[in-house]
């Protein structure tokens, strides 16, 4: 059985999370109160086989129950059940911009609290110890919808797997650095192939831009020391038990030099034997 428990912070993009676990065959269930989890989990054996994939959601929908979640992961794990948790983080003042454009109730509003940033500031103080213990944590911040579904289908097409994922990240520090990178390497100190007026309007995943800021001996060096960091340090994060790394390269605008580096270590790692994902989170804006 594979069973995922996706928890987060209201607004972050579980529904969209959970739409990607349904069309990779999941039987997913919303809105779980910590206490059914271990009941929802005896459903593959109730099935007799016709459920083996199963996605719950836990969140602070379920009010004061949700106080027993670390409990109720704990009674799952002396039941032998094996599971992996994801957390959906975002940045507060995106997750008040999207209540405000969706018009949508968050669910701490109350008598006490009456804001939408009081109601972000109180879940955030809520999901600090699930975000702590969770197997892998996506920011959402700065994903579309179709980004978010790409990183969950990356993150659990395998989820029988015991071997560490690693994302290998490129962005823009001009956006602002990822908040779930593990590792972050910054890249401006290359030669900017924005200053190449033929390379402007191309990204560090064509041959030109690559040959460019590979072409330079300090990057060439810059490469090498990465590749051997990365493979000193990535068998001590799998013995630690680690399910996720995401190591993040950044640059100026995030369409150039860092994406070159992500996509160079990927390749590195894939040659290694180490399962990795490739994600470019400013790829796309404008310049």
């Amino acid at each position: 059985m594979d069973l995922v428990i996706m928890t987060g912070m209201s607004g972050a993009g579980k529904s969209q999370a959970v739409n990607a676990l349904e069309d990779m065959g999941y039987y997913c269930v919303d809105n779980v109160p910590p206490s059914l989890l271990i009941k929802f989990a005896e459903l593959p054996r109730q099935s007799k086989g016709k459920i083996s994939k199963i996605a719950l959601v836990v969140d602070v929908r379920s009010r004061g129950m949700f106080s027993d979640y670390l409990t109720c992961l704990d009674d799952l794990r002396r039941s032998n059940y094996y599971f992996k948790t994801l957390f959906l983080d975002c940045d507060p003042s995106v997750l008040m911009t999207r209540y405000k454009e969706t018009r949508r109730r968050h669910p701490l509003l109350s008598e006490t609290i009456l804001s939408v940033g009081d109601a972000v500031a109180a879940e955030q103080d809520m999901m600090a110890a699930a975000k702590d213990i969770a197997d892998y944590i996506i920011d959402t911040s700065m994903l579309s919808a179709a980004q978010l579904k790409v990183r969950v289908r990356e993150l659990f097409e395998d989820a029988s797997s015991n071997n560490m994922v690693v994302t290998a990240m490129s962005f823009g520090f001009k956006f602002g650095v990822p908040s779930d990178s593990d590792l972050v390497f910054d890249v401006r100190c290359l030669p900017n192939p924005y200053y190449v007026q033929e390379l402007r309007e191309h990204t560090g995943d064509e041959k030109d831009v690559k040959e460019y800021v590979l072409g330079f001996e300090p990057a060439q060096q810059l490469a090498a020391r990465l590749e051997d960091l990365l493979d000193f340090l990535i068998p001590l994060y799998i013995q630690e038990g680690k399910s996720q790394l995401v190591v993040s390269f950044g640059c100026t605008g995030g369409k150039h030099r860092s994406v070159v580096f992500a996509e160079h270590m990927a390749r590195h790692l894939s040659d290694k034997g180490v399962p990795v994902n490739v994600s470019h989170r400013d790829i796309k804006r404008p310049i």
